[in-house]
């Protein structure tokens, strides 16, 4: 899960992470303690969208001025979407009380606007009422937010990495919500006792001093932050050779993974993973890396095999790479 959200935060375009699994097994937390690890955005100053100053960026209609814009540095957001959560909430509204106080039709931004250029995170996704799943996928695809409602008219740029996760025994996501998230995997409760102890360990640690157990941590995180840093910086100077993107193709046709989301996915995460090990050409080692997070929620379900997706990933991996 942890190699999951470092791909994501390394290159947005390998989409969102879905991470299905037992409860009270540190999903949330670990969504929650990305932020953290994100290295700081450069926007243009007072931009509610977090509006990138370079040239070409997509702008909001405050920042479309023409003159070259002030920059201030800020924390990459990590923005919650609640399940109860209303589409005004989300999409942004008119704020009625500057409507009716001095009669200004003012946007009021909402969630999307704060999540551009970061992490939008949705716990249970999988319960998500269906209105807000096909604001959620127009968006997605677009990477823009068009309100019209209330006598407004306006759009900003909504650009972020989606980042889900649930229970799957209460119940299943929507297939075009699910083909939008580029990494899935599921997250299961460690039956060792070394590494139970050591959760638990951690967990009481943090509970009895957290300013102590940040501070004891503090090291680690920024060696994962440096590493974050450093790997945005090769990840586009990564290689993808003829052979490799040869074998992504031949996996994915192996699978019978509909489309070609698959392949470009599982070349993008896999040169994102590369440039988090400094590896300038990707190679067998990182498709096969990436290859269970990439492609076993593609696979279409075959009723003559009662085997779990990511087992038929791995034999499908042995079965290409071995040639």
């Amino acid at each position: 899960m942890r190699l999951a959200f470092m791909i994501a935060a390394t290159d947005a375009s390998v989409g969102g992470v879905l991470a299905f699994g037992d409860r009270g097994t540190g999903k949330s937390t670990a969504v929650r303690a990305l932020a953290a690890l994100l290295p700081k955005i450069k926007v243009v100053s007072g931009c509610p969208y977090n509006c990138a100053p370079e040239k070409h960026a997509k702008l909001c209609g405050s920042c479309n001025g023409g003159a070259k814009p002030k920059t201030e540095m800020r924390s990459a957001p990590v923005v919650d979407l609640p399940l109860g959560a209303t589409e005004d909430r989300v999409v942004g509204a008119l704020n009625l009380e500057r409507a009716l106080a001095a009669g200004e039709k003012h946007f009021e931004p909402g969630l999307l606007a704060r999540a551009n250029r970061g992490f939008l995170y949705i716990d249970e996704v999988n319960l998500l009422e269906d209105h807000l799943v096909d604001l959620l996928l127009d968006v997605a695809a677009s990477g823009v937010n068009l309100v019209e409602r209330e006598g407004l008219s306006l759009s900003h740029p909504a650009r972020f990495v989606l980042i889900g996760s649930g229970n799957p025994e209460e119940g299943e996501l929507r297939p075009q919500m699910l083909d939008r998230f580029g990494l899935a995997l599921e997250v299961r409760t460690p039956q060792d006792i070394p590494t139970r102890m050591e959760v638990i360990r951690r967990r009481d640690a943090y509970d009895r001093d957290p300013e102590a157990f940040h501070k004891h941590w503090a090291g680690a995180e920024k060696k994962l932050r440096t590493k974050i840093t450093h790997a945005r910086e090769r990840v586009i100077d990564v290689e993808v050779p003829e052979a490799a993107l040869e074998r992504a193709t031949r996996l994915c046709l192996t699978l019978g993974s509909d489309g070609l989301r698959g392949e470009l996915t599982l070349i993008r995460a896999a040169r994102a993973y590369a440039a988090l090990e400094d590896v300038k050409v990707v190679g067998d080692d990182e498709l096969k890396r990436v290859a269970p997070m990439v492609l076993s929620h593609r696979l279409r379900r075959n009723p003559l095999d009662d085997s779990g997706s990511a087992t038929r990933v791995e034999r499908a991996v042995q079965e290409v790479f071995a040639k």
